[in-house]
């Protein structure tokens, strides 16, 4: 059977009460009782139940409100044939309690089979039982043809409408599970992507310190296992010394970042050159805040540079350039002679190598060339 308005279920969150404001739960409990009320009132009103009538009308009750309960059960579950038996036996009991002289819970019982079968069923399913049911009650009912036809309408679309607001309640509650589902992934991602930025922190200002470090270290072991002079061994403890306050000064800027509590970008700028010879920062542009993100990156690019510069170009001039525009901020380092750094143009090193992919993760790019003046990275980051 294809998947139609006709044929469809209502989906279970409309059939179920999850969704429901206290005072609509409140509403349907009353309806419910009310049902149960006029059921036993209707029963027992009758002039000729006495003793074992009286017992069998109330297990009658009991019954019907047990198989109620499973077409509800029933419906809940989208089990088509059980649904149809539970109700056909709810239409027989109706039928037995009109033969018996219980119309009145007979004409309730028609009347909740009509409009439930419309609420709960399949459309296709639902218009032949509620007709059944209908029918019932307007064949057996003592009012005026117009009266039951108004009331027959009016229970009609009352179980259309319960049908229409059960089906906009199950759609608002799946949408209110996706949402949260959204929520969820995305402050899952959010996490993912601070842990990889903690990770890429961690790893630019660690790794490159402790593997300085190890190399001082290791060529200081091998000095004096060969025996050499004081001044030699003393030179590569000094420059471990060095790589390791290096290190701790870039580690408690890398914290800074992750906190939040980063320096002016061109303070920090005019700071790193002021240990370089031979360097000056221009900043062009309006001055504004960057992402902490952004804002980290061109200070790793500008450090690492500027490394590059102090171990390959010695005493060259630097020129720093910072540049604000709209939609982006670039940084141009250029220094004015010196054998290529660490990345050329064709590439080959790792310390700017890192630096690319942190900028292209950030959707901006890093090139690094010599040309003939010398050596220059550019950097470009969208803000």
């Amino acid at each position: 059977m294809t998947e139609n308005a006709w044929t469809r279920w209502p989906s279970r969150e409309a059939l179920s009460r999850e969704g429901l404001s206290q005072p609509r739960r409140s509403l349907a409990w009353g309806v419910r009782l009310l049902v149960l009320a006029l059921l036993l009132w209707s029963a027992f009103t009758q002039s000729h139940v006495h003793g074992w009538g009286a017992a069998a009308a109330v297990a009658g009750v009991v019954v019907t409100a047990v198989v109620s309960w499973g077409f509800f059960r029933t419906t809940y579950a989208h089990r088509l044939v059980p649904s149809l038996a539970l109700v056909s036996v709810l239409l027989a009991i109706a039928v037995v309690a009109e033969t018996t002289g219980f119309r009145g819970p007979a004409l309730v019982i028609w009347c909740g089979c009509g409009i439930s079968a419309l609420e709960r069923l399949p459309v296709a399913i639902a218009l032949p039982v509620a007709a059944v049911a209908l029918a019932s009650y307007s064949a057996f009912n003592n009012d005026v043809w117009l009266t039951t036809a108004a009331t027959v309408v009016g229970m009609a679309l009352a179980g259309y409408v319960m049908r229409l607001d059960a089906e906009a309640r199950g759609s608002a509650q799946r949408l209110l599970a996706q949402e949260r589902a959204a929520r969820a992934a995305e402050a899952e991602s959010a996490a993912l992507a601070e842990r990889a930025r903690i990770a890429r922190e961690i790893h630019d200002v660690l790794a490159h310190s402790l593997s300085a470090q190890m190399v001082h270290l290791e060529a200081a072991r091998l000095l004096i296992e060969r025996g050499a002079d004081r001044e030699q061994i003393l030179e590569r403890v000094v420059a471990a010394r060095g790589m390791a306050r290096d290190g701790l000064a870039e580690t408690r800027q890398a914290l800074s970042a992750l906190r939040g509590e980063l320096t002016p970008l061109e303070d920090f700028l005019t700071e790193l050159v002021g240990s370089t010879d031979g360097a000056e920062v221009t900043v062009t542009g309006e001055r504004r805040s960057l992402p902490a993100e952004a804002s980290q990156t061109v200070r790793r690019v500008a450090q690492e540079a500027l490394t590059n510069v102090r171990k390959h170009a010695h005493g060259a001039k630097v020129q720093v350039r910072l540049d604000y525009s709209e939609h982006e901020v670039a940084l141009n380092v250029r220094d004015s002679g010196g054998r290529p750094g660490e990345l050329s143009g064709a590439g080959g090193g790792y310390g700017l190598l890192g630096m690319r992919e942190r900028a292209e993760l950030l959707g901006g790019s890093l090139e690094a060339g010599r040309d003939d003046e010398g050596f220059e990275v550019r950097l470009r980051v969208p803000v």
